[in-house]
């Protein structure tokens, strides 16, 4: 068993309290002032954190990086995030290419990170499945906290680029939809032949397509698509699919949200802001801005921020926090969009996002406010398990 005790906790959803936290088989099982009186004589080993003028917090999450799809200092040997030989790959899968034992994975943990959304990259028109993941761990099959979370689809001037350069289809916006609906359109009708075949046995079920049956999750509206726009008219574009098909739906980047909030608000998708820290390295981001997120924010939009790892490292999710304090954004909602934001929106919050009972014990001890650049991580804890210690 694990007691921190004597630190300032901000809960993120119930507060900042001044109370202990018991971890018992890598959940929080009590919090109170008063926890370790819960303790019997008889308990196995307690391992006690005194955290006292120091600041405890839920680990952070990023609900949109590449994490170990690009690995460091590797070039064309670690790139495993783009499959640039068909627009069209929904069937692929990123903890296929996800390396754990990359370096990045401990400077995100060091840096208070502790889960992620690793998605497939933005060449293909369909990219594949992205899935939620612990930032600790030597094999990817026990980080993962939920896979699939969502179904990666680009918009606008990645995949025009990657094929259009080749004189391949897309070459266009007007083909990238037409791509999606077209496959969409075939997954529809591969569903409703396969319940057609259970209900009648007289029925043959159709043959097996890998593609097809990686876009039931999304027709059934148990994983959103999870859409890379950064133009208003490709995140129109976007919205407008996924209400020709009745899908549920993020956007992500959503560079140019600051132009349209109005037609958010009334739309309600959720939407996952960024990389702001970060140059205008393509024509579809002169409009970017760090006020993006204070904006939408502030209009009311529970909204998340991301990192795009390895566009920024990981490791300064929050700093990019605290840019989006600095551009206008409330504290309280920048935490909250590296926390219970990015948990809700990749449905795992019933396991991380926020510290509280029965939740995993996925808890960092700072030194000082997240958001402040000067501030250090003092002790990150994942699964109940100690990972990181700063050297005194």
């Amino acid at each position: 068993m694990l007691l921190i005790k004597n630190g300032t906790v901000n809960t993120i959803t119930q507060g900042i309290q001044k109370i202990g936290i018991l971890i018992k088989d890598k959940k929080i099982v009590a919090m109170g002032e008063n926890v370790e009186e819960q303790l019997d004589s008889e308990t196995e080993e307690l391992e006690i954190i005194d955290a006292e003028g120091n600041f405890i917090y839920p680990g952070f999450i990023d609900a949109h990086t590449h994490l170990g799809l690009w690995e460091d200092g590797m070039g064309v040997e670690g790139a495993d995030g783009n499959e640039e030989t068909d627009p069209i790959t929904p069937h692929l899968n990123v903890i296929d290419g996800i390396n754990p034992m990359d370096r990045t994975f401990k400077e995100a943990y060091e840096g208070g990170i502790t889960a992620v959304c690793t998605t497939p990259g933005s060449a293909n028109v369909m990219g594949g499945q992205a899935a939620a993941i612990k930032t600790y761990g030597r094999r990817i099959d026990k980080m993962v906290i939920k896979n699939p979370v969502a179904s990666k689809v680009a918009f606008g001037e990645n995949p025009k680029s990657c094929y259009g350069s080749n004189e391949d289809t897309p070459q266009t916006r007007m083909a990238i939809a037409a791509l999606l609906r077209e496959n969409l359109r075939k997954g529809e009708e591969y569903l409703y032949d396969l319940k057609c075949a259970e209900e009648d046995e007289d029925i043959d079920k159709p043959e097996y397509d890998i593609k097809l049956e990686s876009l039931i999750p999304v027709l059934k509206k148990e994983i959103p698509l999870k859409a890379h726009a950064h133009r208003a008219d490709d995140m129109f574009t976007a919205i407008r699919i996924a209400q020709e098909f009745d899908l549920k739906l993020t956007i992500d980047h959503c560079t140019e949200g600051h132009m349209i909030v109005e037609e958010l608000l009334e739309e309600d998708y959720p939407l996952i802001v960024g990389p702001s820290l970060s140059e205008r390295s393509k024509i579809e981001l002169r409009n970017l801005t760090f006020e993006t997120a204070g904006i939408l924010s502030n209009a009311g939009k529970d909204i998340c921020l991301m990192t795009d790892h390895p566009v920024i490292p990981l490791q300064y999710l929050p700093i990019c926090a605290g840019l989006a304090v600095k551009y206008g954004m409330k504290q309280e909602k920048a935490l909250e969009s590296i926390t219970i934001n990015p948990a809700k929106v990749l449905g795992i919050e019933d396991r991380v996002g926020s510290i509280e009972v029965g939740k995993d014990a996925d808890i960092v001890i700072w030194d000082g406010n997240p958001l402040e650049i000067q501030s250090n991580v003092l002790c990150t804890i994942i699964d109940g398990k100690v990972v990181y210690k700063r050297e005194a």
